[in-house]
Order: structure tokens, then C-alpha cells, then sequence
């Protein structure tokens, strides 16, 4: 039981990876933060496929014979396609989740969320109220 639990010591590091990623996304107010805990869980996949799809022994897919002439044990190379597509995918995404984060700053002065809902309830506020024209203020519908 236990050589067997430990001999999937690579899915047991997927699993922990992928929660701490995902504690992060959740319970982190700052953005930053956020975009750093879905590149560790998005590592975590990456991990995850290259796993499944490697194969003990194998060797990259091309043609070739072992020395005793038989067909060598090959290597499924479409996880690895995948994993490539889905980093270009992820270093996207990060750069354009760190670019908005950089824009909130800009605009809000913070990146935690509590304060930046905060200053959105005061503005949304702030509009809602209209002057009238002796002076007083009303609230819009």
C-alpha cells in the first residue's frame, strides 16, 4: 500500500500544486496574487498531462529499430503538442491579466479587491446623487 502511494509521488505533487494554486485564486484579495496563484495552477496541468503521457522507456517518435532489429517503444509526442500550445496560451493570459492589473493600479491606486469594491460603491454612489439647481440633492431612481 504504501510502495504504492509513494510510487505516485508525481501525481501527489500534481495535486498539492494544483491546490495551492487554487487556495491562492480564492482566497487572496490582491490581484497580483490571483494571477499568480492560476499560473502555479495551471503548472499544475501542465504536470498533470505530462505525466499521463509519458511512457517508461520510450523513446521520441521516430522511426527507428533497437539493435536486435525489433520496433522501439515510442512515446505519445501529442500531450507534449498540447503542454507547448497551452504555455503559449498561459504566458498570454498572464501578461494580460498582470497588464489589467497594472491598469486597475493606475486607476484605483490598489490591487486588493475589498478596497477597489470599496471606491466602486463610492463612485456608484457619487453618480447616483444628482444636485439640484437651488442646491439640494436627490437621489435618481
Amino acid at each position: 500500500m504504501l510502495e504504492t502511494v509513494l510510487g505516485l509521488y508525481n501525481y501527489w505533487i500534481v495535486i498539492i500544486l494544483m491546490m495551492a494554486g487554487f487556495y491562492t485564486v480564492i482566497a487572496r484579495g490582491n490581484l497580483a496574487k490571483k494571477v499568480i496563484g492560476l499560473n502555479i495552477f495551471q503548472t499544475s496541468v501542465f504536470l498533470l498531462y505530462i505525466t499521463m503521457g509519458a511512457v517508461e522507456g520510450g523513446t521520441a517518435p521516430i522511426v527507428a529499430t533497437t539493435a536486435d532489429g525489433d520496433a522501439a517503444l515510442y512515446t505519445n509526442p501529442l500531450p507534449s503538442v498540447l503542454i507547448l500550445t497551452a504555455i503559449v496560451v498561459g504566458v498570454a493570459t498572464t501578461a494580460l491579466g498582470l497588464a489589467l492589473a497594472v491598469r486597475i493600479r493606475e486607476a484605483y491606486d490598489t490591487l486588493e479587491e475589498d478596497e477597489i469594491r470599496v471606491l466602486e460603491d463610492r463612485q456608484d454612489t457619487l453618480k447616483q446623487t444628482t444636485p439640484k439647481k437651488d442646491g439640494e440633492q436627490t437621489v435618481s431612481p
